[in-house]
């Protein structure tokens, strides 16, 4: 008889808050390439803050299938990174006299609106980047798309763990049904 102690984890490469945070990290490098300058470490700090936001995601979907308490951990790290890009990028607006698009300006819901097409690449925003303005808006709007989607990923692994338990409670199990 064979246990299965270990459930299916991984598969980040399929979620869309990944998916996001990648298209996010690419787009960060070319808007701070191009409007902060490599010099810069406010360019660092922008790029590393969107590439811990993207490999979080990766490490903590890994570490799953040992720990929900490190897969959240992780997750909300990754959060708090994407937190701290899009404070940079509302800076950049601020500190360069631009405006901050509400999230029911046109523009912004334009860009919204690019989430939902299930064929979306970097390449899908690159015309946003014809202008500091818009480009900056158009990496607060990826943000917040990714931090939304990340709220709803960690709930989701804490209802998990609430309702199947962790690794624990898995090899407890398991060991009494091979004893008995």
């Amino acid at each position: 008889m064979s246990y299965q102690i270990l459930p299916p984890h991984g598969g980040y490469r399929k979620l869309v808050s990944y998916q996001i945070a990648t298209i996010a990290y690419d787009f960060g490098l070319e808007f701070a390439n191009k409007y902060i300058g490599t010099r810069s470490r406010t360019h660092d700090q922008i790029v590393q803050a969107l590439r811990s936001g993207k490999q979080n995601i990766v490490e903590g979907t890994m570490a799953s299938g040992t720990s929900k308490k490190t897969e959240i951990k992780l997750l909300g790290v990754a959060r708090a990174s994407l937190e701290e890009a899009l404070a940079d990028a509302e800076d950049f607006l601020r500190q360069h006299q631009l405006s901050l698009w509400p999230k029911t300006d046109p523009r912004a819901l334009a860009i919204r609106k690019l989430g939902y097409r299930t064929d979306k690449s970097y390449q899908t925003y690159m015309s946003y980047l014809s202008d500091p303005e818009s480009a900056a808006n158009c990496l607060i709007c990826l943000i917040h798309q990714a931090n939304f989607l990340l709220d709803r990923q960690i709930q989701s692994v804490e209802k998990e763990f609430l309702e199947k338990g962790g690794l624990s409670e898995r090899l407890y199990q398991a060991r009494k049904n091979y004893v008995s």
